[in-house]
């Protein structure tokens, strides 16, 4: 079995971050981060400016502003994993996500570029993970004051786009 297939067991990550691992299915966690890049695009395509602006209720991000979210979240689990992966012992960081959404400017991109950025971001840490050493799968180290292993990292960027990819299907009505 290669280390991509292996789900990470709880004393990998924080227990927040079970709500994300959990939506994961059981099978190799590069298949499923290929298949949702392709499944998420098509979702995308179907969303215009006009929806990509939406906002459910006051106060709550747009669309677009999701789609930013859930790129930089992704950035950041796949740059938190090569860090790890490479041996890296210097403790991480936590970023502040309302921060990150308020000052990215999502609202004044396209929703074409929002989707084009995030297929780069995604093919970008597919292929980190794929050319990943059974080993660094295994590795630890500590992100936003708590121990997280490679693997976990990989199966919260694929838990926490079902996890957004979702919200957008239920609250914003895309893909319906």
């Amino acid at each position: 079995m290669s280390a991509s297939a292996i789900r990470p067991v709880k004393t990998e990550y924080s227990p927040f971050y079970e709500r994300y691992i959990s939506l994961v299915p059981d099978e190799d966690v590069l298949v499923a981060l290929d298949q949702q890049l392709a499944e998420t695009l098509i979702l995308l395509r179907g969303v215009s400016e006009h929806h990509g602006a939406f906002r459910y209720e006051p106060g709550k991000w747009s669309a677009k502003e999701v789609l930013g979210h859930m790129i930089d979240t992704e950035r950041i689990m796949a740059y938190r994993a090569l860090r790890i992966a490479r041996n890296d012992r210097t403790p991480l960081s936590g970023f502040e996500q309302d921060d990150y959404v308020s000052h990215g400017g999502f609202d004044r991109r396209s929703v074409a570029s929002l989707a084009r950025e995030f297929e780069q971001v995604r093919r970008a840490s597919i292929s980190l993970f794929r050319n990943l050493d059974p080993e660094a799968w295994e590795r630890s180290g500590i992100a936003n004051n708590v121990e997280i292993s490679v693997r976990a990292l990989a199966y919260i960027i694929a838990g926490h786009e079902l996890h957004h990819k979702a919200i957008l299907k239920d609250k914003y009505g895309l893909g319906i």
